[in-house]
């Protein structure tokens, strides 16, 4: 509604009324006491205006009253002691108990991935071989754990059961199955080779009810292998899966010797790949030259894994190269660390052209000199070369004597 004094111009009103409403919240702002100060109104406000500001202020009011009285109760919950806890024969609450089950380890290829399955009432012995069902149907294991009990945060539910121990029929059909693997790898091959497709067969898996047939092949690139899969459907008259893998399933898959001429650690029984890195061959004072830490897949070795903790632990307690160590003959500097043996080869300040060993528990740290080893050692192989060439021109002349 207009004023009545601006002729109108409900413009220039707007543009009033809104600076006379910042004006009044900034002088009647309320304390932190709960208090109003006292209201200044200008004139230019009409009645009806300054009773809507007045009503708009006493709301901020209550609602200052009603954080500060949370903030109070929220300060005396706080300053109350905790409850002492209850004891189990007054009526507490019981913790509730962690299931177990009753499970039964197998593996379906040698060197995979444990499986835990429901024994269902079945005593299977080690290396029994069974009839569990699965989700793609029934499929033939190997026991590798006997039946015992585990906790419930190792079971991935819901667990499948073992149906039967492994009749004759059933070991038949397995050997029938091998026979049909080798027939149907060299058939894929066949049919490689015809459509021109850039990828290495790896192995083929029947399923023991005959219902699928996988094949695990690798690529460098993505293969359209649509074509494929439908001459080797009209060949076999079954489902059929490809699955591209990486080089270190290949190599799980196919096996072989190592450079330790051993089999294959992931092929013989590593279940899962562990995560290595070249920090751990460095961690261990290994050669960083690729082809002596890298495994027959071009990826490094496993092993580096196995002693990786146990190197960390030694380490830590065993002084560090470049250590400036206090030593029962003297001072020098920790020219080489060997942690497995908790020995360290030390430069003594007064002969640093002779190098010592001592036990890491009877050297004393007292400092870090960073890249003194490599001058200590530089001088004990400077002191060498003279004293070979002195000993060289000291033969000389005893021959020219004898001459």
């Amino acid at each position: 509604m207009p004023n009545e004094n601006n002729n109108g111009n409900n413009n220039n009103h707007g543009k009033k009324y809104n600076r006379n409403r910042r004006r009044f919240y900034k002088n009647n702002r309320p304390k932190r006491e709960g208090k109003p100060q006292e209201e200044k109104v200008t004139a230019e406000l009409n009645p009806i205006e300054t009773e809507l500001e007045t009503e708009e202020t006493e709301l901020e009011y209550s609602e200052q009253e009603i954080i500060e009285e949370e903030a109070v109760t929220e300060e005396l919950s706080e300053e109350e002691p905790p409850s002492a806890p209850c004891e189990a024969e007054e009526g507490c609450p019981k913790e509730a108990k962690k299931p177990h089950y009753e499970v039964v380890g197998v593996r379906f290829r040698e060197g995979g991935k444990m499986y835990y399955f429901e024994p269902n009432n079945i005593d299977c012995a080690e290396n029994t071989h069974v009839i569990v069902e699965t989700a793609r149907g029934l499929e033939y294991a190997t026991v590798v754990m006997p039946k015992r009990t585990v906790s419930g945060s190792e079971v991935v539910l819901p667990l499948r059961k073992i149906v039967r121990i492994a009749t004759d029929n059933d070991e038949r059909r397995h050997e029938d199955n091998l026979q049909k693997e080798v027939e149907a790898y060299n058939m894929c091959l066949s049919k490689i080779e015809e459509h021109r497709l850039d990828m290495k067969l790896v192995e083929v898996e029947y399923a023991f009810d005959n219902s699928k047939l996988l094949f695990y092949f690798t690529s460098e690139e993505r293969v359209d292998f649509r074509d494929l899969v439908k001459d080797l459907a009209s060949v076999f008259r079954t489902r059929i899966e490809l699955r591209q893998i990486g080089i270190r399933d290949e190599a799980k898959l196919l096996g072989g010797l190592g450079i330790c001429g051993r089999p294959f650690c992931c092929n013989s029984f590593l279940p899962d790949f562990v995560q290595v890195s070249i920090k751990m061959a460095k961690e261990q004072n290994l050669s960083l030259n690729s082809a002596k830490i890298s495994g027959a897949c071009g990826r490094l070795m496993c092993c580096l894994r196995y002693e990786y903790d146990t190197y960390l632990a030694e380490s830590a307690i065993t002084p560090k190269i470049d250590a400036i160590v206090e030593t029962p003959d003297g001072e020098g500097v920790v020219v080489e660390s060997m942690p497995l043996k908790g020995v360290v080869k030390v430069a003594l300040d007064k002969d640093p052209s002779t190098f010592r060993l001592y036990r890491r528990d009877d050297l004393t740290v007292k400092g870090h000199a960073k890249g003194k080893h490599k001058t200590v050692g530089k001088n004990a192989r400077d002191d060498a070369q003279k004293q070979k060439s002195g000993d060289a021109g000291t033969k000389k002349s005893e021959k020219a004597d004898k001459k």
